[in-house]
């Protein structure tokens, strides 16, 4: 279930409570070839769709399980994807990474090796969700999905896991994509009632859909009936995967997909400009000198215009725009603290656009860094939820990163992640301050190639 799905069920759940309108429940749908499944929220049978146009039925045979090219679900080819959006008109982000290990896990007799994909969601910036997916591909082509590790975040901190299964345990594996699907094609890639439940209907095959740089042919549209009665409408793309899912006024839009929307140039001076001067800026906010400030956010808003003639993917565009002018204002109003931040939020977009150029590696590390400085910055502030929330979004970058650094740069940095986290828990500021700060000097040895 995807952020944006559990984040819609809490709400619902608490306009029931309240007895508010607007759920949307169904209500008393008709049981349809003897099955029922219970809406979660009312216990009435989701209107599900009858068996025979069920695509998932057949027991799959699963030969070379992580070999999954499915171009409707290529999660073994991404290496990353970049997901933007707005969720009750808050910035939402997601960060899709495929890890370097498998997960083998018993279902039906069969041991299968699966593919590990991390996501990592925020909302307002903020770690919101992190999920471990995995998935595997069946000798017909399709795509199947083993299950997930969740952990929902409030205030920095791991709040609960909800959401979580595993395939063979608590229940079967779910066909996510079909191997060619075809309109009226109905599977369910959750399908647990009572744990976690979604089927899914090929409403259109063969869409044009607006891609990050172009045009993307043969996309489908398909509708998601979730275990609380409530439908929602999403894209996949080829060579991208979930492309779009839009409910309400909330959307998660794929911007960004390596090495789909990879650049075979050498890394733009432009953008080099932009995250080199934002992190100068971000440095120097706290010691003053404004004037030379703006002549640097001269440079970078320059640099911008010059870029941003070429082909810019349209979330990215916007998120870069947002972040300078942010910038720009916090250096007019001559505010140390909101400037650190806002040059920040520039290095963050400027990583993004840079993923177009340099390894996935390369950016997760600089990432890894950006979430070091972070902490420092919310460290001023006395933010202790928000540094919480920083140390946890370090300690998942690591996972992606770890296996770049030799053994006794993985010693160091784990212990150092361990004391920012233990003085942070200690509630010593000061600590957790000087321990980020000796992590960012670690970043130097960690090898992206």
């Amino acid at each position: 279930m995807s952020t944006l799905r559990r984040w819609l069920l809490v709400t619902m759940i608490g306009l029931m409570l309240l007895g508010l309108p607007g759920a949307g429940f169904a209500q008393g749908a008709t049981p349809v070839g003897g099955e029922c499944v219970p809406n979660e929220l009312d216990g009435t049978c989701l209107p599900i769709a009858p068996a025979r146009d069920r695509v998932d039925r057949a027991t799959p045979v699963f030969s070379n399980p992580t070999s999954i090219d499915n171009p409707l679900f290529p999660i073994g080819e991404l290496e990353s994807a970049l997901l933007m959006g707005t969720v009750d008109d808050l910035p939402f982000r997601v960060e899709v990474t495929l890890l370097p290990i498998t997960k083998t896990i018993e279902w039906n007799g069969q041991r299968v090796e699966t593919l590990v994909s991390q996501y990592t969601a925020y909302l307002d910036g903020r770690i919101m969700e992190v999920a471990l997916d995995w998935y595997a591909q069946a000798d017909d082509g399709s795509v199947w999905y083993f299950g997930e590790d969740v952990f929902n975040y409030e205030n920095g901190v791991v709040a609960d896991t909800h959401g979580t299964w595993i395939a063979g345990q608590e229940g079967p594996a779910g066909m996510i994509m079909p191997g060619k699907p075809q309109v009226g094609d109905v599977y369910r890639p959750e399908n647990l009632p009572g744990v976690v439940f979604e089927e899914v209907t090929v409403k259109d095959t063969g869409v044009t859909v607006d891609g990050p740089v172009g045009p993307v042919r043969d996309a489908i549209v398909v509708t998601e009936l979730h275990a609380d009665g409530t439908i929602e409408d999403k894209t996949f793309a080829p060579r991208y995967g979930e492309f779009l899912t839009s409910s309400g006024g909330d959307v998660e839009a794929l911007a960004l997909a390596v090495p789909r929307d990879g650049m075979a140039s050498p890394l733009a001076s432009e953008l080099e400009t932009l995250v080199a001067g934002a992190m100068v800026i971000g440095d120097d906010a706290m010691r003053g000198g404004w004037e030379q400030l703006a002549v640097t956010l001269a440079s970078m808003n320059a640099a911008w215009s010059s870029y941003r003639a070429t082909d810019v993917p349209h979330w990215l565009d916007a998120q870069m725009n947002d972040a300078l002018a942010g910038l720009e204002a916090a250096l007019a109003a001559v505010d140390p603290h909101r400037t650190r931040q806002a040059a920040l939020d520039v290095q963050q977009a400027g990583l993004d656009l840079e993923l177009r150029y340099l390894p996935v590696s390369q950016i997760d590390v600089a990432r890894f860094d950006l979430w070091a400085r972070q902490v420092a910055a919310d460290a001023i502030a006395v933010d202790e939820p928000a540094m919480a929330g920083d140390v946890a979004t370090m300690e998942w970058v690591w996972d992606r990163i770890a296996h770049l650094a030799d053994d006794a740069t993985v010693r160091d940095v784990e212990a150092h992640l361990a004391a920012l986290r233990e003085a942070l828990e200690a509630g010593d500021v000061a600590s957790a301050t000087s321990a980020a700060a000796r992590l960012q000097e670690l970043v130097p040895r960690i090898d992206p190639r």
